[in-house]
């Protein structure tokens, strides 16, 4: 289940975020996490298992008409379970009205969870 942002995850957001290869470097971790808290538009999503254990994070720019997928990972023993693709489904259900699109970074697994939907 998606989760919302709140400042009781901090510390969890910034360990799952820290799984993206571009965000190893902590300063730079520390940059793109607060570029996500200085702007509403700008949200992080936590998704949750079924075990009640925080095992992956989105992080999107929300506009009137498309959400942009900025980052998306998840925790490494969880990554075979498909939950970048619940987590991306998740997301839809709550702006239904918007198109997920990807960032350079993203943009192949938004290919692949739009071709896995069209095969369904």
């Amino acid at each position: 289940m998606l989760y919302k942002y709140k400042n009781d995850y901090e510390k969890i957001a910034m360990g799952l975020l820290s799984f993206i290869p571009d965000l190893k470097e902590i300063s730079h971790l520390k940059a793109e996490f607060k570029w996500y808290c200085e702007d509403e538009n700008r949200v992080l999503f936590l998704w949750k298992n079924d075990h009640g254990d925080f095992v992956g994070i989105l992080g999107v720019e929300v506009s009137e008409e498309i959400l942009m997928v900025r980052h998306i990972a998840v925790s490494p023993g969880n990554r075979q379970e498909g939950i970048s693709f619940q987590m991306l489904d998740a997301l839809v259900q709550l702006y239904p009205e918007r198109k997920v699109m990807g960032s350079m970074e993203t943009a192949s697994l938004i290919t692949k969870w739009e071709q896995h939907h069209a095969e369904i």
